[in-house]
């Protein structure tokens, strides 16, 4: 990427990823052109305007707009090489009790942005899935899916454009708005920890492993590519013990559209799926370039028919005692436990 001319625009650039994304990027490139915060809470970019200020930081800027307008969308990507989507509504729960809502932002706004990004002169495009977009059971993970197809098939329409899309996906993000971690280190002072089901299971990365795994893919991807990190599970049980080992754990059952385990490449996957050493790939089914250079340059090698990458099963674990450790490092550094 050339410092000097590029500039990057992140879709939701408020939430947990998109700050950690804009600290990075104004850290290992500060001659960037511009930098674009898309996103439709003003609450949010008025606290991230003052950690992030234009005075000090003067590439960036703050637009206020949904992925659902697609004219505010064509007219933020004027100027623009590089978009990180990262915007989304990705709450389980809420997304099943408002199912159109999550439909419009996470699907039809994927579209937008496409077509957006085909209409002005953008290079490159990584959109941001999940571990729920493999074999959903809940409409979040359905959406994410539809959105991962719609991204992936985006490159065999793009037709003397040069323009490259593709996904990243990965596990639960330690720390980030929302998640398990931060919600237990606030429950903790009350002394109750609600488990949902004691052999239940995720995948877990820092945010700043999935700011490192975005800009690998925003700088490598070829078009199309399902990018799929090799991260270490951990168990809801031994996140309740590292947080709160003195606090009672009830049990109370799984929320609608929750799994036990989660799974980042399906069987189905499998045949598509190859292995890139720190990570996999999953590669669309129709592409522009040739398999066998793709091979050849990434020195992949075919994952096995029916193979599947799921959270239970995962060979890299977390302890209670390393879990300790990324929570002082990741999310309160003033974290113990008393």
């Amino acid at each position: 990427m050339n410092n000097n001319q590029k500039s990057i625009l992140i879709t939701g650039g408020t939430g947990s990823l998109g700050k950690a994304l804009t600290q990075h990027i104004l850290k290992t490139k500060p001659n960037i052109n511009r930098l674009i915060i898309f996103s439709r809470d003003e609450q949010k970019q008025f606290q991230m305007a003052q950690e992030f200020p234009t005075s000090k930081y003067p590439q960036i800027r703050y637009f206020i707009g949904d992925i659902r307008d697609y004219e505010r969308l064509k007219r933020a990507l004027k100027g623009i090489d590089y978009v990180i989507h990262a915007a989304a509504m990705k709450h389980v729960p809420i997304a099943e009790y408002n199912p159109m809502e999550c439909v419009k932002t996470n699907i039809l706004g994927a579209e937008n942005l496409i077509n957006a990004c085909l209409e002005t002169e953008v290079e490159r495009v990584v959109a941001l899935s999940t571990d729920k977009a493999a074999a959903p059971v809940n409409l979040y993970g359905a959406t994410k899916l539809a959105s991962d197809k719609l991204f992936v098939a985006a490159n065999n329409i793009t037709g003397w454009n040069p323009i490259k899309f593709s996904v990243v996906r990965y596990g639960n993000v330690m720390g980030s708005n929302g998640s398990v971690i931060p919600f237990f280190l606030k429950k903790r002072k009350e002394g109750v920890l609600p488990i949902t089901d004691p052999t239940m299971t995720r995948f877990n990365i820092s945010l700043q492993g999935g700011v490192d795994m975005v800009m690998h893919a925003l700088e490598h991807a070829w078009g199309g590519e399902i990018f799929v990190p090799k991260i270490p599970s951990y168990r809801i049980t031994d996140v309740a013990k590292a947080i709160g080992p003195d606090c009672e754990h009830p049990v109370i059952g799984i929320r609608p559209g929750e799994k036990i385990h989660e799974e980042m490449i399906t069987m189905a996957d499998s045949f598509y799926t190859y292995d890139l050493g720190k990570g996999y790939t999953i590669l669309p089914a129709t592409h522009k370039w040739k398999l066998e250079e793709y091979i050849d340059h990434f020195q992949a090698t075919k994952v096995p028919i029916g193979f599947r990458y799921n959270s239970g099963e995962n060979i890299e674990w977390e302890t209670v005692e390393s879990l300790r450790v990324l929570i002082r490092k990741y999310v309160d550094p003033k974290f113990e436990v008393k």
